[in-house]
This record gives C-alpha cells, structure tokens and sequence, in this order.
C-alpha cells in the first residue's frame, strides 16, 4: 500500500500544478460546458500516458530525445495561439458575457483538450518519463504505483471540472471573466515561450 501512495501523491503532485491543459479545465467547469467529455478527455489521456511510461514506453523517449524537440515547437506555438485568443476575450468587452463569451461545440472543446493534452512536452515528461520512470523503480510491484497514480488523475480532473461551478456567482460578472481570461492568457503565453525558448 505504501507504493500505491507514493503513485497518488507523486501523480497529485504533478498534475495539480496549473498548466494549460487545467486552465482550460477550470474555465470549462465554470462555464458549465461540455465537462464531462473535457474531464473524461482529460482523464483517459493521463492513463494512457501512464500506462504506456509504466509498460516501459519511457525507454523509447530516452532512446529518441529529439521526439521532445518537435513536441516542445509544436506545443509553444499552440499554447501562444490559445495564449492570445484568451487575451482577446479579456480584451474586448463585448466579447464577455454572465456565461463567459461566446459558446464552442462539444467536438471543439474535446479538440482543445486533446491539443492542451498531447501537444505539451511536460505532459510526456510528467507522465512517461518520471512516472514512468518511478514506477518501475519498484519493479514488480510498479503497477501499485500506477494505480496511485491513475487514483490522482481520476480524483483531479471531476474535482476540478465539476468543483469549479461554486465558483459560478463570483463570475457571473464580465469583470471576473475578464480576470480569468487574462491569467490564463499569461499562464499560456509564459508557458509558450518558455517551450520555444528552451
């Protein structure tokens, strides 16, 4: 029991670090739009990165580093387009509603969670690598760290995505929305340029 959790808090630890793919999560559950396809996109992505590092996919990362490169240009110039259509919500006024703006599609919001996802290095670094790489420190009782860590995962995204509806009165004003967008738009364009710039 003591490897399942060091797998849950080593996943907590992780994933609860605000990025891009939980901004996008945290202003989803707010909205009250299309959550649960976002949280379940969420969800299912970080098992099957988990499952992959733990079967030992993580070799294969270390044996082709320059797999992190392309990822890392691809998902700095996603993050800056994300980065600057929030801003452009933030910016413009009429562009904010009670409900946050305008309205996306249920197949639009789970592309964007796909994106956020897959498209960020860290995500592969978080997942194959270093739990990856933990959890089969412990050799044949790896799977009691996965399970912890999958444990995490499955406790986050609804906490977050369902959780974030008590924040709905604080932003049934533009004002609020206009201070979301704007932090997001920070948080995706530092985490943008850091990717291009390393």
């Amino acid at each position: 029991m003591s490897i399942y959790f060091t797998g849950l808090l080593t996943g907590l630890a992780l994933i609860v670090a605000v990025g891009a793919q939980n901004a996008f999560v945290l202003r989803q559950g707010i909205r009250g739009e299309h959550v649960l396809p976002v949280v379940v996109v969420c969800l299912l992505s970080d098992v099957a990165a988990i499952t992959a590092g733990v079967s030992g996919l993580s070799v294969v990362l270390e044996r082709w580093p320059a797999v992190l490169p392309v990822a890392q240009v691809l998902g700095g110039v996603y993050l800056l387009a994300f980065g600057v259509q929030s801003a452009m919500r933030a910016w413009k006024p009429q562009a904010l509603t009670a409900e946050g703006g305008a309205s996306m599609s249920a197949g639009r919001a789970v592309l964007l969670a796909l994106a956020l996802t897959w498209l960020n290095p860290h995500f592969y670094l978080d997942t194959l690598l270093m739990l990856g790489t933990v959890a089969n420190s412990f050799g044949d009782h790896r799977w009691w760290f996965f399970l912890g860590a999958v444990c995490a995962s499955a406790a986050w995204f609804p906490a977050l995505g369902f959780g974030s509806r008590l924040l709905r009165g604080l932003f049934a004003r533009p004002s609020a929305w206009r201070v979301l967008d704007s932090g997001i738009a920070v948080v995706m364009g530092c985490l943008g340029v850091g990717l291009l710039v390393h």
